[in-house]
């Protein structure tokens, strides 16, 4: 199996390590137990179950029969997890794999017969069963090869063989994987998965499998296999999974007056304790100065492991003790924003006041101001305001020319009756007279000269207020014919 190389892993210089590692193989200390087929119904309801369990090549003579605990769900010794997903994808991959002697390939002393799934409550699962349990253990059927023609090798596993029924030999599962994800354990015992990508493989080097602390800045670090299949197991002295006892040995005679029970194995949670105990009870005859030594060695864990406890609740009191201190700033931090938050909309309130205020005092400023520009043109109190009303649209510059025309309209007239005679003028020259100033006019308030002083602005506007403004212009048009070209 291949395993993805992140650049961060290559950077960290354990990119070859990462890639090499593709397997595993773990011990830790377990106990050998003793079962029976009749055992094996009282836990095995489904018959199916059974039927595969017991399906064996039994009753050979050159054949040592062993069940055991292949893998369980969890966190081992090692820091390495199988997530019962991964590990119930895997379930049937054992099947007629090696059974090594000390994780040895080249020394292969049998091979696994079959295996199955079981419950942590001692359930047996069937074989096409689609929903995975919760928890799990995986027990494998294997046999060990009992005859060999070279003295040397009958010798030696006939004395294998003995040790297994003393109890001295143990299991442990060899498996592939194809990938890995980085479990995590906080302080405080919050446990969570973390995809390994190229942002998060960083914390490969981390891990105890490639030489890290297997910590990361206050969490513990796992190594969550993924893509798994079981290749053998192994017999060994400490097995990785406390679970991995032997729980069935058997040469070619099935015992079946043993009093074995699965689900003592897998309900009782001190089983494994009351296991070791009777171990060291049998050595404490024979090795009185070896179990002293051990007692003072306990000991001293015993007083380092206190001495931890206490500095990490010492560690937890100071942070308890921040967190405080940070609840109780967030608190004022989140009044003072309140406040502010009063003082910004108080303050709102007040400049929407005092714009309005000021927008109409600019608004009467300018009616008095235009008030006084139409009066200088001449206009009457009554004219004044039907003009302001006419031109109230307008901008200033805009007024202030019709305002102009109007004076230059009425300067005109002055100028006209200044140049007449005494004599009255004919009806044809009175007539030429009045259309030459109504040309004038016309052409000095034509839309022209309005677009002359549009603003900026007005040329910004959307199609319906340019009609409004061409309204007005109308408007004010209709009012010059009426009020000052006319007049």
């Amino acid at each position: 199996m291949t395993i993805k190389i992140y650049q961060k892993e290559v950077d960290d210089g354990i990119g070859d390590l990462v890639k090499s590692t593709a397997s595993v193989a773990y011990c830790s200390e377990a106990t050998v137990n003793k079962g029976s087929l009749e055992a094996a119904k009282e836990i095995i309801s489904d018959q199916e179950v059974l039927d595969r369990v017991v399906a064996e090549n039994k009753d050979q003579i050159d054949l040592y029969y062993l069940e055991s605990v292949l893998v369980s769900c969890g966190w081992n010794k090692n820091d390495d997890v199988f997530l019962p997903e991964a590990t119930w994808a895997a379930r049937g991959t054992p099947e007629d794999k090696q059974f090594n002697f000390m994780h040895d390939e080249n020394d292969i002393i049998g091979h696994i017969t079959g295996s199955y799934v079981l419950t942590k409550d001692g359930k047996a699962v069937a074989e096409d069963e689609a929903e995975m349990p919760e928890d799990f253990d995986i027990i494998t059927q294997a046999v060990l090869y009992n005859s060999w023609t070279g003295p040397e090798n009958q010798e030696r596993m006939k004395k294998i063989i003995a040790e297994i029924e003393e109890g001295e030999w143990y299991v442990s599962m060899e498996c592939l994987f194809a990938g890995f994800d980085y479990a995590l354990i906080g302080t405080e015992g919050s446990a969570k998965i973390l995809a390994r990508d190229e942002e998060s493989a960083f914390l490969t080097k981390h891990l105890r499998a490639y030489g890290g602390t297997g910590e990361y800045e206050g969490y513990k670090v796992g190594r969550a296999l993924r893509n798994i299949s079981f290749s053998g197991k192994g017999l060994v002295a400490k097995p990785a999974n406390p679970r991995s006892i032997i729980i069935k040995s058997v040469a070619f005679e099935v015992d079946h007056n043993s009093n074995f029970h699965i689900g003592e194995f897998t309900m009782a949670e001190n089983l494994l304790e009351k296991q070791l105990d009777d171990v060291r009870t049998e050595l404490a005859s024979a090795k009185a100065e070896n179990e002293a030594i051990r007692a003072k060695i306990e000991e001293a864990k015993d007083n380092e492991f206190a001495s931890r406890v206490e500095a990490f609740e010492s560690t937890i009191e100071e942070k308890d003790s921040s967190i405080a201190e940070l609840e109780e700033s967030i608190k004022s931090t989140q009044a003072r924003v309140a406040e502010l938050e009063d003082a910004l909309a108080k303050s709102q309130e007040e400049l929407s006041v005092a714009m309005k205020d000021m927008k109409d005092m600019k608004k009467k400023e300018k009616v008095e101001k235009r008030k006084a520009a139409l009066t200088a043109a001449g206009l009457n109190e009554e004219e004044i305001e039907d003009s302001l009303a006419s031109f109230d649209a307008l901008e200033d510059e805009a007024f202030d020319t019709v305002v102009a025309l109007m004076n230059k309209k009425e300067d005109k007239e002055k100028k006209e009756k200044e140049k007449a005679t005494p004599d009255k003028p004919s009806a044809a020259t009175e007539e030429e007279a009045e259309q030459e100033v109504e040309a004038e006019a016309e052409a000095e308030i034509s839309p022209e000269a309005f677009e002359e002083v549009e603003t900026s602005e007005a040329t910004l506007v959307e199609a319906e207020v340019e009609d409004e403004m061409e309204a007005t212009r109308a408007s004010v048009a209709n009012w010059l014919e009426n009020h000052v070209l006319n007049k």
